[in-house]
């Protein structure tokens, strides 16, 4: 078969020959046998911005969006500053809803751009290096190797060529979703909201072919066991040359760690990443090492460790070259996203790169070729190394009890301060020699490092440099395990947990991701992974997540990853990889509907998205969020009907998506066999939920994991798990319970003279279990429809 572009010429002609009306027709030849039929696709084959509307809307009439304006005003267009609060529009008619609405699909657009030219980045990479016939090749124990790339574009991905087609066609998508942000164009937040969803849909769909992109090219672990790789600043041997990588990308950090092993240097050079580029080289290379999330990149620059800092894309400190030059390091970038103001010396000689930074003739330098960058970043850290070691030391502590004398108490940098630490307090405290309250903020990240502080300081202490150094002697023993990101859940886990997922039996799949904004440090996230994990839940992580929870001990010295396989089965702790291998996640819930429930994959988004909305016991948990992808990935990971906790800086995204309890005709459900609607439950109760502390969120998770599907036994442990952790942490049972028991077997043995007491105070009667639940049309209505579109 063809695939055809054509082209018409009115008239061609030639000293001996003249032709007119000539069509040329170019194009790809392709095996038709080795394509989905049409026959079989189903209705939403690359849907449009709109192809998809239809479902939104019902997730949006269940979950309404509440608003929570970060900012009341307007200020996209010159007819700006239009206030928008008190019922007032701006002067091209928007109100405050859409205005906050279009905010958020702006943040979408943002995050999944940022995500899908990672993708188109390193394609482009790896096809330059291995071809476009390249085989994406998953392993004997993978069948669906690009379950949403299938259920989107109806393809199965055979070569590294394949993915383009896929990248082309989200490219398009966004680019009409980012012009609906434009004056004058959407007009409703509903509207708003949906396409939102849809720029979430193509996030999930970029990560998916820029993790199976360098899985297949890079051979990264493919779903099989992982080995644990070194975690923590303590793990860095300071007394070799040291290059740091920042970022997402994992092409600069392979290109270092090739010439490493090419010059036979592996073990006299450190090469170590901060945030997904950490993640994402040690599945490359277990030899490398993971520095820390991305709450660790002002104090490890500050603490003058690194030599050479190379730096990609995405969550990279914007003034990374104002804090390396502090103590004379050099930086790299590497990709076009960020610049930096450097010089462009991808195609100067690597001896005169090498010469110009090691003799400080320029700030740095932008090199984008991957193999240059690992040959210079190498040399240079080698060459510098030496004379830099006297600025790998930061101020002692005598000096710094006497910075903290100067001290006026403003108290601006608790103002300041995302979560109002106690800055002042741990200043004035080292300045009678006390620098426990320094060392607080330091462990777990309680403190992110931001830098606010600083900056208001009215005798300009270098705070983070102090905090840096007073925990220093911490630092030493900062040493922990992360198990190496395994990439995809494969089909074999799938067909032994999709009947105990779906059935209640394992109670639920729950998903630490996200940045690292959390309100109380990272260990929060690391306690709420345990708790899950002792109780049988599958937990599964990624990204600046994962490394949060590998910095937590138990009694004994364990970290998680030491006391709990990385199987996705009960009490598995599955680390996928960096932010791109995101997608796996949805990845193995859609698994769950084609594996076990036989659904089709090609162009059947609604299907699938509804099975897992009713009967797929999964809950995302952003605790950290604070970038516009981590907006992008809970969007996207809605739309698939799977609900996301957030922490309270979450609220900052402006939306979160509510259902509303006290309104039962909005939990309505067609039962597809029984052929009736019938009365329903808030299962899932909310899609995007805040909570305010680690107690709440642990509780609403658990909430969030019932589903209308569960059988008698599974809705028995589920809400075991609930009343438990309700009462653990609350002191109470939840009044709410009684929306959740159908019959009496749906109550656990445990609490069940305490549940009927709450049944019989509220006249509870029981009710059918549904057989078929779902939010889509009756067969008849489809078939009814089909009939009137003839």
């Amino acid at each position: 078969m063809i695939l055809e572009n054509k082209s018409k010429a009115k008239e061609l002609k030639d000293d001996f020959w003249k032709s007119k009306k000539i069509t040329v027709t170019t194009g790809k030849i392709t095996d038709e046998t080795q394509e989905n039929s049409t026959e079989s696709m189903g209705p939403t084959l690359k849907p449009s911005v709109t192809d998809l509307r239809e479902w939104d809307m019902k997730l949006l009439e269940r979950y309404t969006p509440f608003y929570a304006p970060f900012c009341d005003m307007c200020c996209l267009c010159t007819y700006g500053k239009c206030d928008l609060t008190g019922g007032k529009k701006g002067a091209c008619g928007i109100d405050i809803e859409a205005q906050q609405a279009r905010f958020v699909l702006l943040a979408c657009c943002i995050g999944s751009a940022a995500h899908s030219g990672h993708a188109r980045h390193l394609l482009e990479y790896l096809i330059e290096q291995k071809g476009e016939d390249f085989p994406i090749d998953m392993g004997t124990n993978i069948d669906i190797e690009a379950p949403i790339m299938r259920v989107v574009m109806g393809k199965r991905p055979k070569t590294l060529g394949d993915l383009k087609d896929a990248l082309d066609y989200l490219e398009e998508q966004m680019v009409h979703l980012l012009s609906a942000c434009h004056t004058g164009q959407e007009g409703k937040s509903i509207d708003f909201e949906s396409k939102a969803l849809h720029a979430g849909l193509m996030d999930n769909l970029g990560k998916e072919i820029g993790d199976l992109a360098q899985i297949a090219a890079l051979n990264m672990p493919k779903g099989g066991d992982a080995p644990l790789v070194e975690l923590g600043m303590g793990t860095i041997d300071k007394e070799k040359p040291v290059v740091l990588c920042i970022g997402h990308n994992v092409a600069p950090g392979a290109g270092i760690v090739d010439y490493l092993e090419d010059q036979e240097l592996e073990d006299d050079v450190e090469v170590c990443g901060i945030c997904c580029a950490a993640l994402d080289i040690t599945r490359y290379n277990p030899g490398a090492k993971v520095v820390g999330p991305i709450s660790k990149q002002l104090k490890f620059i500050r603490s003058g460790v690194a030599d050479v800092v190379v730096v990609d894309e995405q969550c990279v400190r914007t003034d990374v070259l104002e804090e390396a030059r502090k103590n004379k390091a050099c930086v790299i970038a590497t990709t076009d996203k960020i610049c930096l103001g450097l010089p462009d010396l991808t195609d100067e000689d690597a001896d005169k790169i090498v010469k110009q930074l090691v003799n400080d003739e320029i700030e740095g330098a932008l090199i984008l070729d991957p193999d240059k960058v690992g040959e210079v970043a190498t040399r240079v850290a080698l060459k510098i190394s030496k004379d830099r070691e006297a600025l790998k030391k930061l101020p002692d502590l005598q000096e710094i009890q006497e910075m903290a004398k100067e001290c006026n108490q403003c108290g601006w940098c608790v103002r300041v301060c995302p979560n109002n630490h106690p800055m002042m307090e741990a200043v004035t405290s080292a300045a009678e020699g006390d620098f426990s309250k320094f060392q607080e903020l330091y462990e777990n990240d309680v403190c992110y490092t931001c830098g606010r502080c600083e900056q208001e300081c009215e005798v300009d202490l270098p705070l983070i440099s102090m905090l840096t150094k007073v925990s220093e002697h911490y630092t030493k023993d900062e040493k922990f395990n992360v198990r190496a990101g395994r990439g995809p859940v494969q089909d074999v886990e799938i067909r032994k947990v999709g009947a105990p997922i779906v059935l209640g039996d394992i109670p639920g799949v729950i998903a630490f991701v996200g940045c690292t904004n959390y309100p109380e440090g990272g260990e929060d996230v690391a306690k709420m992974a345990e708790e899950f994990l002792e109780r049988n839940y599958i937990v599964v992580t990624s990204g600046c997540g994962a490394m949060s929870i590998g910095e937590y001990r138990d009694q004994e010295g364990n970290t998680l990853y030491e006391r709990y396989r990385g199987d996705f089965d009960a009490k598995g702790l599955v680390n996928v990889g960096s932010c791109v291998s995101n997608a796996h996640i949805p990845g193995a819930c859609i698994k769950i509907a084609n594996i076990f429930a036989k659904k089709p994959l090609e162009g059947n988004f609604e299907e699938i998205a509804d099975y897992i909305l009713n009967r797929v016991g999964a809950c995302g948990v952003a605790w950290g969020a604070y970038s516009q992808k981590a907006a992008a990935i809970a969007t996207g990971i809605n739309r698939w009907g799977i609900p996301v906790v957030v922490g309270p800086h979450g609220t900052k995204y402006r939306r979160l998506f509510l259902g509303r309890t006290d309104q039962p005709e909005k939990w309505k459900i067609n039962d597809l066999r029984a052929g009736e609607v019938i009365d329903g439950e808030p299962a899932p109760e909310h899609l995007l939920y805040a909570a305010e502390n680690r107690e709440e969120a642990t509780v609403v998770i658990a909430k969030l994991c019932i589903r209308p599907n569960d059988t008698s036994k599974g809705r028995q442990i589920k809400l075991n798990h609930y009343l438990d952790l309700h009462k653990k942490y609350f002191g109470t049972l939840p009044d709410d319970v009684v929306k959740f028991v159908r019959t009496e077997k749906d109550i656990p043995i445990t609490y069940k003279k305490e549940v009927l007491k709450l049944l019989e105070e509220v006249g509870w009667e029981p009710k059918a279990l549904p057989q078929e639940p779902s939010l889509m049309k009756f067969r008849e209505e489809k078939a009814s429809d089909k009939g009137d579109s003839k």
